[in-house]
């Protein structure tokens, strides 16, 4: 198939942010955009730019918002790329830290963005262009479990979580489900970024210390897997 332009739409990770570590003092993160993300990888590889629209702290409520905004710039035949899903599932830890025995919920329940989600591809197809879905990568637990609880009650939060910490990337796998079932019924094509993460047995080593941004070798992995089912499935962008 050829693509006439390829639009990115999704969250920071969509966006390229990765710890800056020039900035990096006692409990706090300073974050800047990596000029080797996935979405600059793949632009180079297929010698053409990506329009890539996607935003810091981007939920999907935000992402549907941002899409309508920049529906004048899709056109038929374009491949709309979205990655959504990690800021949709967080939660609001110090709340939780506050009160770990209250009845706290995601910052979207796992319905809204199925149905907003849903809402997002009729927009893309209407416009006779190509939704593709990214699936998630992964949540490296421990390094997110104490970035979030960095000057909070850990103990409080952790007992939220029944006292383990992988309940976060649990938890986060149902968003990331989600994607496939969505993509599965839409018969729109997912991308799997996930499983190249979860078969690294030193996944530290692809994560930035906050446990959520891949480092920029997490990046080369996510274009790798892009650029190879692209190639795969003849997708390719017109001269």
């Amino acid at each position: 198939m050829n693509l006439n332009h390829v639009i990115a739409l999704g969250d920071s990770i969509m966006k390229g942010i990765v710890t800056d570590p020039t900035q990096i003092s006692e409990g706090t993160i300073k974050y800047m955009i990596s000029d080797n993300s996935f979405v600059s990888r793949c632009a180079d590889s297929m010698g053409k730019p990506i329009n890539n629209l996607a935003r810091f702290g981007c939920t999907i409520r935000k992402g549907l918002a941002l899409l309508d905004r920049h529906l004048k710039e899709i056109q038929s035949g374009d491949a709309v790329v979205l990655e959504f899903g990690g800021n949709d599932c967080n939660f609001d830890w110090k709340a939780i830290s506050d009160n770990p025995e209250g009845n706290h919920q995601p910052i979207t329940s796992l319905q809204a963005f199925h149905n907003i989600y849903n809402r997002i591809i009729d927009r893309v197809l209407s416009l006779s262009a190509v939704p593709v879905l990214l699936s998630l990568p992964v949540i490296e637990s421990r390094m997110f479990f104490r970035h979030v609880t960095q000057g909070l009650n850990s103990d409080n939060i952790l007992h939220w979580l029944g006292g383990d910490v992988n309940h976060i990337n649990n938890w986060h796998e149902q968003y990331n489900l989600e994607i496939f079932k969505i993509g599965a019924a839409r018969r729109v094509p997912v991308i799997d970024i996930t499983s190249i993460f979860l078969e690294k047995t030193h996944l530290d080593s692809y994560y930035c210390s906050d446990g959520m941004h891949p480092n920029e070798a997490g990046h080369r992995l996510i274009a790798e897997k892009i650029v190879h089912v692209m190639e795969r499935e003849g997708l390719t962008l017109r001269a």
